[in-house]
Parts: C-alpha cells; structure tokens; sequence
C-alpha cells in the first residue's frame, strides 16, 4: 500500500509538475492574481511591489550559488573524492545507501543547512556510483528531504534571531519580545529534541522504503556522473613562466596562509557558522586540495554550469517575495492576510499548530527564513500574547512551518538539483511522502505540548 501511494506521488509530480523556472513563473502570476482582491491594490502598485522585491535577494544569490559552485568544486578535489568514495563503499545495498545518505544528510543539515544543502547531495551523488541496483532520484529526494529539519537545527534563523533579541527583534514582533529568548526554550526544549529525534530514526526508515521495484528503478550509469575534461587544455606544456605560475604549488600555499589565517582569527573571535563562513572554508579547503591552482580554477569552471537555475529563477521569488509582503496604503499585505486568517480562527490549543500550517503556507511563496519572520512575527506574536501562548513555542512553529513545505517547493531544492543534474520533478514525488510525515510529527508534537 505505502509503495502504491508514493508511486502514485511520484507519477503525479512527474506529469504535472513543471520545470523549477516555470514553476516560478506561475507562482508570479498566481500571487500577481491573488494580491489585488485580497489588499484591495491595483495592478500597477502590485507590479511596483514586485519590481521593487526583484533584486532583494541579490547577496543571497550569490551565497548560494557559491555554497553550490564552492562545495562542488571541492568535492572533485583528489583526496575529497576519495574520501566520499571510501564513504560510499560502506553500504552493501540500495536501501543501505538510502538509509546513509538520509542520516548523512540529517546530521549535516541540523549542524548548518548550507553545508548539509550541498554535502548531502554531492555524497548522493558518490552513492549512485558505487551502489547497484539503487534508484538515483530517490537517493537524490533522500539527501534534499533531510533540508526538512534545518530551521529546528544549529542554523536556525528564528530561534536565533530570538535568542539574539535587542531592539530589531522587539520593532519585528510589535513590541512584544523585550527580552532574548535562549535556545534552551527553543532548538533545545524538550518537544523540539524529541521531533527530531522521531525524524532521525523514522525518516531514513521511510525513505528505504520508498524504493521502487527492480523493473522501475532508475539506475544511472557511472560513467555519466564523472567529472568531464571539457575545462581541460587540449594542449600541455608548462615551460612557460606563466604556466609555471598556474601551476605553482607555492602560489597555493601563499594564499592559503592567508585564508586559513583569517578563518582560524574569525573562530576564535566567537564567530558562528553561516554562508559566508562556510564559503570561505570551502574556497580555501578547495583550493588546498586541488594544490594546483589551474587544477581550481578548473574545477570551478566545471561546477559554475550548476548555477544556471540560482542566477535564472532567485530574481522571481524575490519579485514574489515583495508582492507578498508589499502593503496596500491601509497596511495590508497578501503574506499577513493569510497569517491573519490563521489567527482569527485560532485559540489557545490550536494557535502553535495553525501558526505552523499558516507558515507552511507562506513559505510556498516566501521561501526564506528571515522574510518568513519579517512577514509573521508582528502578526503571530502579539496574537500569541492576546491567547497566552508561549512565545518561545510560537517561534518553533515559524520556523518548523518554514522549513516544512521546502518539501514540495522547488526553490531551496535548486543546489541539490544542479549537483545531482535532474529537474525538480525527479525527485518531488519522493518528497510529498517527508512532507506528510513531518508534518504529523511536528502537528503532533506542538498538540502534545499544548
């Protein structure tokens, strides 16, 4: 029965669900729809929203697609590969390698959601290599679904943002924080450790599972997931001194003083781990690893290709994101029009599960964190004062409730999709399955608690 439903999930997505661009594009002219009748704005102040949103996400763009260029580029490092290949040769079968990379993945994300983003599916990708027998777009739905839990996790944008507390966090929530909440009440209370810790040992399950019978795995050849020598020169010398010079190992040991150097001092400073951390350990572990630097520069030409979907569709969800946060001049938004529909229908018991499903909602079309908080925090926080709802609860719901539709939206699934080199279809069927059970997890948790 289990496995007769997510076929038909995956058949589902597979037939219906566009391509992440084009998914994108809808989603632009479905909230361009939407936003006029709910906020009461004409068009063209709904399309002055949206060209004023397009660029926000520029910065974060770029972290991410050098979080993807970067990570890609150092897993073709020599000692890297071997690394991951001695890792993939541990399991035996196509469920072990499911059930590993899962775990893997689950690890890496709850540490920090860009590092596991891309590790997860670069080790995939290493499985599918050294495992017969084993379906490549369920190993790939196996690494993306364990981004499910990354807002629960040390990287978590709401819980830290709270715990941070000062004066943005008391203007964000309408002057209700007035003090930092530590993570002891959030990424570390009991229900929060508890979710996750159902989630750790279920999911792998789950996901071994899913695996389809012989005659519809999708197998893929080896061959076609080594790396290719298009970057390569068709023609080698190094007598020159500029050849020499690119292919200096002292070059290398020159400039990773350097940025070795600055991320040691930044640590022991008290600096955290965020994308522009991770990318400069993954720039520098790159570029020692290669030793050469025209081996780098190489490499990184390679997995600049990866990009394409980052750079094409980030400028629409921040279009989107601004049609759905952008105000009519009575102060009301698409994004808090629906927050508010949550809230009017919500008491006591039921406020931390509707503010969950409500974020889950939102996420859809404001897939990130920060926004996700800019856009519930003033509305969620005061009601959850008005109910007597813990506020430390109030903010686990956002940011699970963020991180929970990432499951069916195509917009974080992007670096895992350029690494593996499949479209969003492949593998959102398999993850329709992780949308459903963490969330009776986490509805079930937050009723538990309440």
């Amino acid at each position: 029965m289990f496995k007769k439903f997510t076929h038909a999930c995956v058949t589902l997505v597979h037939k219906y669900l566009p391509d992440p661009f084009l998914f994108a594009v809808i989603l632009t002219l479905v909230v361009f729809g939407i936003t006029m009748p709910v906020t009461n704005q004409g068009p063209l102040e709904v399309v002055s929203h949206w060209g004023k949103g397009a660029w926000d996400l520029l910065g974060f763009s770029m972290q991410m697609a050098l979080v993807l260029v970067l990570g890609q580029a150092l897993a073709g490092a020599p000692l890297f590969k071997r690394l991951l290949s001695t890792l993939a040769s541990v399991p035996k079968s196509p469920q072990q390698a499911i059930i590993l990379v899962t775990i893997v993945g689950l690890i890496a994300n709850w540490v920090n959601w860009g590092f596991g983003l891309v590790i997860s599916a670069i080790f995939a990708k290493e499985l599918a290599k050294k495992v017969k027998g084993v379906d490549y777009p369920l190993l790939i739905a196996a690494a993306y679904s364990t981004f499910v839990i990354w807002h629960a996790g040390l990287s978590g944008s709401v819980p830290l943002t709270v715990a941070g507390g000062g004066e943005a966090v008391t203007k964000a929530t309408g002057g209700i924080i007035t003090e930092a909440i530590p993570t002891s009440l959030t990424l570390f209370s009991s229900y929060n450790l508890i979710m996750l810790a159902i989630i750790f040992v279920c999911l792998p399950i789950i996901m071994a599972k899913m695996m389809p019978s012989k005659d519809e795995v999708i197998e893929i050849d080896p061959a076609l997931l080594e790396d290719d020598e298009d970057d390569k020169p068709l023609i080698k010398s190094e007598h020159t001194p500029s050849e020499k010079l690119e292919n200096s190992i002292i070059v290398t040991i020159l400039i990773s003083l350097i940025g070795v150097t600055w991320i040691i001092y930044y640590f022991y400073k008290g600096g955290g781990l965020g994308l522009n951390i991770i990318n400069m350990i993954f720039l520098f572990a790159g570029i020692i690893l290669h030793k050469k630097p025209i081996n780098y520069v190489r490499a990184i030409n390679h997995a600049t290709k990866s990009a394409a979907g980052i750079i094409l569709q980030f400028p629409f969800y921040a279009g989107i994101m601004g049609m759905m946060v952008g105000t009519s001049p009575e102060g009301v938004s698409l994004a808090g029009s629906i927050s508010n529909a949550f809230v009017n229908i919500a008491n006591a018991d039921t406020f931390p599960i509707l503010t969950f499903l409500s974020a889950g909602i939102v996420n859809v079309f404001v897939p990130s964190g920060g926004g996700q908080w800019a856009v519930q925090a003033p509305i969620m926080m005061p009601a959850a004062k008005e109910l007597g709802v813990d506020y430390s609860v109030t903010a686990m719901a956002i940011a699970w409730g963020d991180a929970w539709t990432n499951m069916i939206q195509p917009f974080w699934a992007l670096p895992a999709l350029g690494i593996a080199g499949l479209g969003a279809r492949d593998i959102m069927g398999y993850c329709i399955i992780t949308l459903i059970f963490v969330g009776l997890v986490v509805c079930g948790g937050f009723f538990l608690l309440t």
